[in-house]
């Protein structure tokens, strides 16, 4: 009871603190903005040659205001805004209308799961297992190499990466599709055959964001490796006889591991903003190429729905990261 009361119930309310200060700020942004949904559907209405008399149109006018949480002055806005906000009521979307933005956003959201869950998984492993490797015999050559290769690849734009494996791979070397999340004609299903072409089309975008990934983990990983082997418990490890592989993997890379852990967790609460950069340049049906179009579109409904996925994601990731990392870290107890 002493472990709920004093670590776990404390760690909630700071959960829901967060939360609600993250969808206030949201809130803010969204209303400073010159975005204005009801006057955009106004203006296309007219560009097509709609004509209403002043009460239809202020009637209309007035229901389009309600739909969006825009009636009243700002208290009153800001209380409907919560109210969504908590009961999973985000409005609709103004590119999309009349389809609710939580409709929209979970149409999407499995694809950017699917793709960034495990290449930020995989990059996250192989960064750490072979930056912590090179790092532990850093006087290497073939460790120096990947040291460089690393170095060469981190720095690199994004954008460049990514054009650099379209040219390579799809045009030069056509071993992947041009664009897209499945085959044009392929039905969403279980089957074998979806599943295979829904890999086979993540698959130069998943590279290109393990390859981006990997520079990072590997760097910090070494960096955080070459300082901890010089520890007096690593030396002592070695005086005493211990074998090589064990002092590396159950002491130094054990304790290296720590921080990336932290690292990790939060990557996991941000996946829910998706990749926008690689969904954009590979044309992937994720949330990243949804929040580019509402941003083009002006849909401010779209966005503050995928901004709020984003808070809720990254506040989860923190909260679940402090309740377990007494469980990773030894040296941190619940009392």
């Amino acid at each position: 009871m002493n472990t709920i009361r004093n670590y776990v119930i404390p760690r909630i309310l700071t959960y829901f603190g967060l939360i609600f200060i993250g969808f206030t700020v949201c809130f803010v942004v969204v209303r400073i903005s010159p975005l204005d949904p009801v006057r955009s559907i106004l203006s296309r209405y007219e560009a097509i040659g709609q004509i209403y008399d002043p009460e239809t149109y202020q009637n209309l006018k007035d229901s389009l205001e309600e739909l969006f949480g825009l009636k009243g002055n700002l208290w009153d806005q800001y209380l409907v805004f919560i109210k969504r906000m908590f009961s999973g009521d985000l409005g609709p979307s103004l590119s999309a209308f009349p389809t609710p933005v939580s409709e929209v956003i979970h149409s999407s959201l499995p694809w950017t799961i699917g793709l960034l869950l495990v290449t930020t998984v995989v990059s996250w492993l192989i960064g750490n297992i072979v930056g912590g490797i090179a790092g532990y015999f850093s006087d290497r050559k073939w460790a120096k190499t990947l040291a460089s290769f690393a170095l060469v690849i981190y720095p690199i734009p994004y954008y460049v990466l990514s054009l650099t494996l379209i040219l390579f791979l799809v045009y030069l070397f056509p071993v992947f599709p041009t664009t897209g999340g499945t085959t044009i004609g392929v039905k969403p299903s279980f089957s074998l055959e979806f599943i295979a072409d829904v890999i086979y089309h993540a698959s130069l975008p998943g590279l290109s964001l393990v390859i981006a990934g990997y520079g990072w983990w590997f760097i910090s990983m070494r960096s955080i490796v070459v300082n901890i082997k010089s520890e007096d418990y690593v030396t002592f490890c070695k005086i005493v006889g211990l074998k090589g592989r064990r002092v590396l993997f159950k002491y130094v890379i054990r304790n290296c591991m720590l921080p990336q852990i932290t690292a990790l967790a939060m990557s996991l609460g941000s996946i829910f903003t998706g990749a926008m950069a690689t969904e954009v340049v590979f044309g992937y049906p994720g949330v990243g190429s949804l929040l580019y179009k509402a941003v083009l579109d002006g849909d401010y409904n779209l966005m503050t729905g995928i901004i709020s996925y984003s808070i809720l994601g990254v506040a989860t990731a923190v909260l679940l990261l402090d309740l377990l990392y007494p469980l990773v870290d030894p040296r941190i107890r619940y009392k």
